[in-house]
């Protein structure tokens, strides 16, 4: 295998969103909950979330956004050579490797195909692995990120211990990556992780330490919940702040970069005043993101989501550093830089 050029670069060059049609209101939400509309709607950020209908399974959400990321880009099925899935571990069957079954249902005849799980920061640490794939690898040219998401479903409304998980809602996002793109320049990525998180937010029934029974579903508890609420919030409010801002500075660095030159954060959906500390925190202002209070928290998905609102708001736009940011129970934390438009540098020495 011949060596791959020292100008090879990496690009986004599209992203694709699915979004089901039915949806929860913040009104119907705090019906569910007992909390106020209000606060649903300003504390949790909420105005409305995607909610699954009868039809919205969540590798077939992946495979409609992976449909209009390729519609958007021009690029054909058949010249995509991997696929990194990011679909739920919760989709239509268990132990099933979805990622093969959306390489087939899109046409991806030529792919080969894997499943990638980190929860919600799963998204960069895939760009990670495509970006190191396509440099190292001169088979491996186009890759298509995507996966759907719909665990809200494992929801319940009703357990105070769980409530900051009420955004959770469903949807299907997808990222195009191709190496010598010539634009949307993925430079950075970093990502860090703390298992010593690992038990504190589970679905607790239904794995090998306490199999699923009849009961449990009749009951309800297959379910989030987490165990020792006070205790996680204690340890993790001390840590996790500081961890979204130490992945992001990691990754501007790495990409020669700093605060100063962020022009546009693609967060993932939190509560407001987390989404509004990290914006100060950074120096940035609100018109430097989109908070996606329409859209709740789509897990991994929140990306391509952001980037689509960022380019229809204008507030994403060429010559325009992004920095992607996102935490996952487990926990980790991960956060890739892109240079947003044209690739001048790459243009040059191509020239």
């Amino acid at each position: 295998m011949s060596a791959l050029s020292s100008t090879s670069r990496v690009g986004i060059v599209a992203a694709g969103t699915y979004i089901p049609k039915t949806v929860a209101t913040a009104a119907e939400i705090a019906r569910e909950t007992g909390i106020p509309e209000e606060v649903i709607a300003t504390k949790f950020g909420i105005v409305k979330k995607p909610i699954p209908g009868p039809g919205d399974h969540t590798n077939a959400m992946a495979t409609w956004a992976a449909e209009d990321a390729l519609r958007s880009s021009g690029i054909a099925a058949e010249d995509i050579d991997v696929v990194l899935c990011t679909t739920e571990e919760w989709k239509e069957y268990p132990l099933w490797t979805a990622g093969i079954k959306l390489a087939y249902d899109i046409g991806a005849k030529r792919a080969w195909a894997i499943d990638v799980q980190m929860r919600c920061a799963t998204t960069m640490a895939a760009l990670k692995m495509a970006k190191a794939l396509m440099l190292t690898d001169e088979n491996v040219r186009t890759v298509l990120i995507a996966g759907g998401y719909r665990n809200g479903d494992f929801v319940d409304y009703k357990n105070a211990r769980s409530r900051f998980l009420t955004n959770l809602s469903a949807g299907g996002g997808a990222l195009i990556v191709q190496r010598d793109a010539g634009k949307n320049q993925l430079l950075g990525t970093s990502v860090r992780v703390d298992g010593s998180f690992s038990h504190d937010v589970i679905i607790p029934i239904g794995g090998t330490v306490k199999p699923l029974e009849a009961s449990d579903v009749a009951e309800h508890r297959y379910r989030f919940d987490v165990p020792d609420p006070e205790g996680m919030k204690t340890r993790l409010d001390a840590l996790s702040m500081q961890n979204f801002l130490n992945v992001v500075d990691e990754a501007l660095a790495q990409s020669g970069y700093g605060r100063k030159d962020i022009g546009y954060l693609n967060i993932l959906h939190m509560k407001r005043s987390a989404h509004d500390y990290v914006l100060s925190s950074l120096g940035l202002s609100q018109e430097q993101s989109v908070y996606l209070d329409e859209f709740g928290h789509v897990g991994q998905q929140d990306q391509a989501i952001s980037i689509r609102r960022g380019l229809e708001t204008g507030r994403l736009a060429d010559g325009k550093v992004m920095v992607m940011v996102a935490a996952g129970i487990g926990y980790a934390w991960s956060a890739s830089v892109v240079n947003w438009g044209p690739d001048a540098a790459f243009a040059a020495a191509r020239s």
